[in-house]
This record gives structure tokens, C-alpha cells and sequence, in this order.
């Protein structure tokens, strides 16, 4: 009987210490797969990469003015990436949506927002130094995507719907850097994009519908 007992006891030990140096094995296992995945998201930073990006992202949808086509908006290709055309004239704009619960209304090229939080313009995306982002460092691009921010500064004012900065604050800094980098690469466009308008600054504008 003791030695039944001695032979459990042994078999148990056994068993623990296979399951202690599998556990170990799987954690190690586990670490170097982070580690790896981890390396694999924040990548190499490239001017292709951050093209992809930019297409992916939909920043067109937005940034880049568009002609009313037979079959719906087309992007402007003479103005790719530049933002509201600075001497385009405001469609009429019918005040209630100003209120929320309302619709939210679209100019016709795509690059001219009114909501709730008033009237707001898709800027200027282009290495432009003056009215673009050429003048822009690095550390200012991915900080405004991170903070949501204007230009990135912490006094910045804020960056206006609907540019969905806090879902592109998901991408890695890698991301960022490769979005930075590619923009720095397109034709400049001399194009000074307005500051946003509050609500009562809307209703200023005179611009309802007859």
C-alpha cells in the first residue's frame, strides 16, 4: 500500500512539472507572438505605404474637391487633397440643422460641413508651406490625429466634424508618420482654407434659403 502511495505521489509530481514547463513554454510563446505582432503593426515608415493609406482612409472623400458628374461627385483632379476651395460661395443653408436631431447637410463639392457644431471646412492637405501643410512638422501631423487638435498644438482649437480624427488615432505611429511622409510628396495648391464658423456665427451669414 505505501508503495501504491509513494507511486501516486510521484506520478502527480510528474505531471505538475510537465504542466509548469508547458505553461512556461506557451507564456514564452505567447510574448514572442505579441512581440512580433507588435512589430508588424508599427512597420516601416514609406511614402508608398502612406499613399495606400490616404486612398484607403477615404481622405478624398473629403479633401479633395469634387465635379458633379451624370453619376455622382468625382474628385477634382486639378485639386487633389486641397482642401475648400477659398472663393467658393456657400450654398443656401437651412438653419435647422444647426439643431441636433436634424439632417446634416453636404455642399455639393463635398468639402463644407454644416451641423451642430456650425460650419466647417475640409483643409488644405497639400506639402503647400503657406495656406497646406508643408510647414508642418512630423511631430505636429501625428499629434493632431492623436489629440484632435489643429496643427497639433495643445492650445489648438479643436479639429471639426465629421474629420474622424479619433478613428485614425487607432493607426500606429508608423501609420501616421507614412501619411505625413507621402503628403509631403503632392503638388502644392495655394488654397487658405477657412477657420470653422460657430452656430451663432452661422446664423450671421445671411445664406437661408428664400
Amino acid at each position: 500500500m505505501l508503495f501504491r502511495k509513494n507511486k501516486i505521489a510521484v506520478t502527480i509530481a510528474i505531471l505538475a512539472a510537465a504542466m509548469t514547463i508547458v505553461y512556461c513554454t506557451s507564456s514564452d510563446k505567447v510574448e514572442k507572438v505579441a512581440a512580433v505582432s507588435d512589430k508588424q503593426i508599427e512597420g516601416e515608415v514609406s511614402v508608398e505605404r502612406g499613399h495606400r493609406l490616404v486612398i484607403g482612409g477615404a481622405c478624398h472623400d473629403c479633401h479633395s474637391p469634387k465635379i458633379m458628374t451624370e453619376v455622382g461627385p468625382k474628385v477634382d483632379s486639378s485639386k487633389m487633397l486641397s482642401g475648400h476651395p477659398e472663393n467658393a460661395p456657400y450654398p443656401k443653408i437651412n438653419l435647422e440643422a444647426l439643431q441636433p436631431g436634424n439632417w446634416i447637410l453636404f455642399a455639393p463639392d463635398l468639402t463644407t460641413f454644416v451641423g451642430p457644431w456650425g460650419l466647417s471646412f475640409a483643409a488644405n492637405l497639400t506639402s503647400d508651406s503657406a495656406t497646406g501643410i508643408g510647414a508642418w512638422t512630423e511631430a505636429n501631423f501625428v499629434n493632431a490625429i492623436r489629440k484632435g487638435k489643429h496643427m497639433g498644438m495643445d492650445n489648438g482649437r479643436p479639429i471639426m466634424p465629421p474629420m474622424p480624427w479619433d478613428n485614425y488615432n487607432n493607426l500606429s505611429d508608423s501609420d501616421l508618420k507614412s501619411i505625413y511622409a507621402y503628403l509631403q510628396t503632392t503638388i502644392p495648391i495655394n488654397n487658405r482654407v477657412l477657420a470653422p464658423y460657430s452656430p451663432d456665427e452661422v446664423r450671421k451669414l445671411k445664406v437661408e434659403p428664400d
